[in-house]
């Protein structure tokens, strides 16, 4: 049998449990104050008859039998708040406002006894309140009993205890409702975000959960969700951008190569050439293909690892710059290029070396490649001010101009001074990637400016927390 959708909600659930601790913590706290009450009322009771004792017994024993009678039948008179029993040796009643009693001898020569004694209030009703008192045997063979009614205790504990069950009802039942109240708005809340979360299962990224600005945790969930919608919003129109602009790169060089393999075909069954030349092109072009394949799928890796850093070892940076350095340096000198490094040791990181080294080559051949014959390029591995290790690259090339700096990291963008140049648009992508998935950032500068006919320059630095 199916629960009602009421009693399924978490919220209603966690009202019952809340409501059931509270009954049973007022029920624990109800019982101890009705025994302590009692108890005190108890020990009241017994120091009140006590003191009586001792007056009376005073009594007996300095003016006999006769006068401790007498002092019953006038305490009994004046109907104070204590009952008597006096009886003579033989067991007879002589006075006393009792007429029946439960012990007939005493086992001892004191002794305190609660039975119930049965009474008549001012409004004629029959009582049966509880009596504490004590008796003693006398010195001439008598008995005498001295007890106190709890009536008045029972009736106070009896109303105390009434409010306090009328109270806790009460609660419950206000406790019950509120239960019931949030449970619906929770669940209201809920279903919207359930409406979005639907919307998106059936292929609508546009739709948002509505948030109210109080600061809850459901707004805090809104928001999460909104973010990670944008998030994915933006994936998915990314991978729609990347499959549109991967084939519209790889269509060329693909037809290139196909027409390439087609002449060396026909220039073979001519018998004209052999094909190694225009095979060797084609394979140049292959390579090139897979090469973007690679670095796409490098893009992804990194991505996949959600800011986390595949495969992390500490090292110094230092050495990393240094080899960089050591590799490009006749590249550079080749092109005509002044290639310097200014390279501080002790430059701890932690990270996955291969990534690095992969971003680090990208924005150095990216600076060989677009700095004309006679211009520089200048390595620098250093500590910041705030403590985190930074690798720049500063080139005296035509640059980046400010307004693309942020769109050239994307995949597949190209500036039009670029066009010229052999490449797919996925180096500075690559090096966003690998500075994401290891907390760091890229940061796009102009260079030393206009300078001798070159510049304005560039300055890639890549930032990295040092490591611990």
């Amino acid at each position: 049998m199916r629960l009602p959708s009421l009693l399924r909600r978490t919220p209603f659930r966690l009202t019952l449990l809340f409501l059931a601790l509270f009954a049973a913590a007022a029920s624990a706290i109800l019982a101890w104050v009705y025994f302590a009450s009692a108890s005190e009322a108890r020990t009241k009771a017994e120091r009140e008859v006590r003191g009586e004792m001792q007056v009376l017994t005073g009594i007996y024993k300095e003016r006999g039998f006769d006068a401790l009678n007498m002092a019953l039948i006038d305490r009994t008179l004046r109907d104070n708040s204590f009952l008597y029993l006096l009886k003579n040796p033989d067991g007879s009643q002589v006075t006393g406002s009792l007429t029946n009693f439960p012990i007939e001898t005493l086992q001892e020569d004191q002794q305190w006894i609660t039975f119930p004694f049965t009474d008549t209030d001012v409004e004629g009703r029959v009582t049966r309140p509880q009596v504490r008192g004590v008796q003693v045997r006398l010195s001439g063979g008598g008995m005498l009993f001295v007890g106190q009614s709890l009536g008045d205790t029972e009736a106070y504990l009896a109303r105390l205890t009434q409010a306090l069950w009328t109270a806790m009802g009460i609660v419950l039942l206000l406790g019950l409702a509120g239960g019931v109240l949030v449970s619906r708005n929770l669940e209201r809340a809920m279903g919207r975000l359930n409406k979005v979360v639907t919307a998106v299962q059936e292929g609508d990224l546009k739709a948002r959960a509505v948030v109210r600005n109080s600061g809850d945790e459901l707004d805090e969930l809104g928001s999460g969700l909104n973010t990670m919608l944008d998030r994915l919003e933006g994936s998915m129109a990314s991978i729609r951008h990347a499959g549109d602009a991967i084939a519209h790169d790889l269509r060329s060089p693909l037809t290139r190569m196909r027409a390439k393999l087609e002449v060396a075909l026909m220039d073979a069954d001519a018998g004209k050439i052999n094909g190694v030349d225009a095979v060797q092109l084609a394979l140049d072009e292959a390579d090139n293909l897979l090469k973007t394949f690679n670095t796409v799928l490098a893009i992804a890796r990194l991505q996949a690892a959600a800011g986390r850093t595949p495969d992390p070892k500490v090292f110094d940076a230092a050495d990393l710059a240094a080899d960089m350095a050591e590799l490009y340096e006749p590249a550079s000198e080749d092109k005509g290029l002044e290639f310097s490094a200014e390279i501080e040791r002790g430059l701890m990181i932690e990270g996955n070396q291969p990534f690095l080294a992969q971003a680090l080559a990208n924005i150095i051949d990216n600076a060989i490649k677009y700095t004309p014959t006679g211009g520089a390029v200048m390595l620098r591995a250093r500590r910041r001010s705030s403590g985190d290790i930074e690798f720049s690259v500063t080139d005296t090339g035509p640059g980046v101009p400010e307004a693309d700096r942020e769109r050239v990291i994307e995949r597949f963008v190209r500036l039009d001074n670029s066009r010229t140049e052999a490449g797919s648009g996925l180096g500075l992508s690559l090096v966003g990637a690998v500075m994401e998935a290891h907390g760091g950032r890229i940061l796009l500068d102009e260079g030393p400016g206009e300078y001798g006919g070159f510049g304005p320059g560039l300055r890639v630095a890549l930032v990295l927390p040092a490591a611990e």
